[in-house]
C-alpha cells in the first residue's frame, strides 16, 4: 500500500522577504484563514513544488487552495476576497472603485515595489 502525501487545504509558497507574498498573507490573516507556509529559497534552485505549481513564471508567491494553484499576488488577493466571505472585504464592491484599486496596486507593483 503506497502512502501519498496530501497537500494542506491552503498552502502558501513564498518568501518572508517578498512584499508580494506579504500582501496576501496579510489578506489571509484578515479573513482568518489558516494556511501552511513553505519558504522558497530565492537564491538557490527553484523547488520542485514551486515549479509544479507555477511552471510559467517559476516565481513566488503561489497560493494553493484544494490542490489548485493561483499565481500573482493581485490575482491571489481577488481570489481570496471572492472565495472567503468571512472577515472584511479586501476590495471594493463598486466596479469603478475596484478598477481604481487595481490601477493603484499595479502602479505600486511597477514603480514602487
Amino acid at each position: 500500500m503506497s502512502s501519498s502525501i496530501q497537500e494542506p487545504e491552503v498552502l502558501v509558497i513564498g518568501s518572508c522577504v517578498s512584499s508580494f507574498t506579504a500582501r496576501f498573507r496579510i489578506a489571509l490573516a484578515e479573513k482568518g484563514i489558516k494556511y501552511d507556509f513553505i519558504e522558497e529559497d530565492l537564491t538557490a534552485n527553484k523547488s520542485p513544488l514551486l515549479l509544479k505549481h507555477n511552471p510559467i513564471y517559476k516565481k513566488v508567491p503561489v497560493l494553493v487552495h484544494k490542490s489548485k494553484p493561483i499565481c500573482e499576488s493581485l490575482i491571489i488577493l481577488q481570489y481570496i476576497d471572492e472565495t472567503w466571505k468571512q472577515g472584511p472585504p479586501l476590495l471594493p464592491f463598486d466596479p469603478y472603485l475596484k478598477s481604481q484599486a487595481a490601477f493603484w496596486a499595479d502602479y505600486i507593483n511597477k514603480h514602487v515595489g
